[in-house]
């Protein structure tokens, strides 16, 4: 009841005129922020960060995590038009919303990402109004053993749960950890795979690789296939939008699982990209339609944006109540605190409640107006679909190249985007999973980094692995996950139901 009250103190800050018109404008920046590949949330935050110097505090974060809330919306839009993640959480929508967007039902594959993507965030928000507290004492309990076991159980469920080949599912993921190696080492300063190429040495950007395995190689296919695109049969009428809406609460299992995803991910270590991939894992593998999973399937969509934008909302928790950025986004934030004079920390929410309860509530204000805006531009964005390939197809490559030139202003990086185009292209051909490759990518030098921390901590001892509690659960978690193909093997396949179809 405290944190209740404690939240009408907030409505009142944020509920006012001056602040509403902020959370309007930050959100219609982070729609463009979200649809160009390459920017994304954090770089679109920093670049926002200045301008907020001359701002009080409340106002400056409400703007700042309202363009983040318009960032994750819009990162889902170029996913489910152009097969092109504007953002690197909004991977697993491609797999569902693209091939639902070429089949001529873009409005209903957008309505579906925006409208599960906003019960989501709100979930998100409504775990940090009720466990502020608790959370703050729970994350304190982890390490880099337990910032493993989250990373580990991550990649087993993508083995476990994924259906499909398990051994194309490994291979995939093996060379995304090759990929992650390359660059300098973050704990011997050593470069690695970098084939004495200094454009290598930061290594490969996660962004970079999407473009190019998503964007480039899909149009790579759409050529082979006679420069036919499918979606220009988008119907633009509002009652497409409202009929699905009314379907939305029928996928309300894939949502409570996707929600409850989300919040762990985003309140550990994991993050809004690891939380999409897991859900999206599980959701194919317990619904009665898994095997239609990465053929235009409406859970397919509603799985990965709940479990985005609940971990997306929960990844600031940890930032407010531990001074522990959660995801990327959060840390850039966490630098606009300090700058501002505020400190992250429990002692915040007792200095400045009038800050933080203010943007909390600001949270489910800013949600609320994302999910009204991106529901409004949904004809806008389907009308795209309606030009011919020959207009559409130009467009992408030079967004493409344009993403790819943004990340870093290198040249080089257009060639790279290139290059994963041609393997995203032969991929497909020879029905290797793209998932599995991207999620390693992002995730594998984070996993190596918290595994080589334990280690040395323990003197090269693994069993600081299983040496408390809440990380031998997790770790028990992932091997029993790691090895589920192979008893499902030995018990005849009883316990994965069947062979699912592949995701990408």
């Amino acid at each position: 009841m405290g944190n209740f009250g404690q939240l009408m103190d907030g409505f009142a800050v944020a509920l006012t005129a001056h602040h509403v018109l902020i959370m309007v404008v930050g959100v219609l920046l982070g729609l463009v922020v979200g649809v160009l590949p390459g920017l994304g949330a954090p770089n679109g935050v920093s670049l926002l960060l200045p301008l907020t110097f001359t701002m009080d505090p409340i106002s400056a974060i409400i703007l700042l995590t309202s363009m983040y809330w318009g960032a994750l919306f819009g990162g889902s839009t170029t996913s489910i038009l152009f097969n092109i993640p504007g953002e690197p959480s909004s991977v697993a929508t491609t797999f569902d919303g693209y091939p639902m967007a070429k089949q001529g039902q873009a409005v209903r594959a957008l309505t579906l990402a925006f409208s599960s993507a906003g019960i989501g965030a709100l979930t998100g928000v409504i775990v940090i109004t009720l466990l502020s507290g608790w959370v703050a004492q729970f994350a304190m309990r982890f390490g880099a053993a337990e910032y493993f076991a989250v990373y580990f159980m991550a990649f087993a469920s993508f083995i476990g749960m994924a259906g499909g080949s398990p051994f194309k599912t490994l291979v995939s993921m093996m060379l995304g950890f090759a990929a992650a190696t390359i660059g300098m080492d973050t704990i011997s300063g050593e470069s690695r795979l970098t084939f004495e190429l200094d454009e290598l040495i930061g290594g490969i950007s996660f962004l970079v690789a999407v473009i190019g395995l998503f964007g480039l190689g899909e149009l790579l296919l759409t050529m082979e296939e006679g420069l036919k695109f499918e979606g220009v049969k988008a119907k633009l009428d509002l009652r497409t939008i409202f009929r699905t809406l009314a379907e939305v609460p029928r996928y309300w299992v894939s949502i409570i699982r996707s929600a409850l995803i989300g919040c762990w991910m985003g309140i550990t270590p994991g993050g809004p990209t690891a939380a999409s991939f897991m859900s999206y894992a599980l959701g194919r593998r317990f619904s009665r339609r898994g095997k239609h999973f990465g053929k235009g399937e409406p859970e397919g969509i509603v799985s990965p944006e709940t479990a985005d934008h609940s971990a997306g909302s929960c990844a600031l928790l940890p930032m407010l109540a531990l001074g522990i950025p959660g995801s990327a986004t959060a840390a850039v934030m966490m630098g606009g605190l300090m700058i501002w004079g505020l400190s992250p920390g429990p002692m915040l929410f007792t200095t400045r409640p009038d800050f933080v309860w203010g943007l909390i509530a600001s949270m489910y204000l800013g949600n609320i107006i994302a999910v009204v805006l991106v529901l409004a531009t949904v004809p806008l964005f389907a009308t795209i679909l309606r030009a011919p390939f020959t207009v559409v197809g130009p467009m992408i490559t030079v967004v493409c190249v344009i993403g790819a030139y943004t990340v870093a202003s290198h040249s080089f990086d257009i060639w790279l985007a290139l290059g994963f185009g041609i393997a995203g292209y032969v991929f497909k051909k020879l029905d290797y999973p793209l998932a599995p490759f991207v999620l390693a990518m992002v995730l594998g030098d984070k996993a190596e980094d918290a595994f080589r921390q334990a280690m040395l901590t323990s003197d090269g001892s693994a069993s600081i692995f299983f040496s408390n509690g809440l990380v031998a659960t997790m770790m028990g978690i992932g091997i029993f996950l790691l090895l589920l193909p192979a008893v499902s093997a030995i018990t005849g396949g009883s316990l994965l139901g069947g062979r699912n179809a592949e995701a990408a």
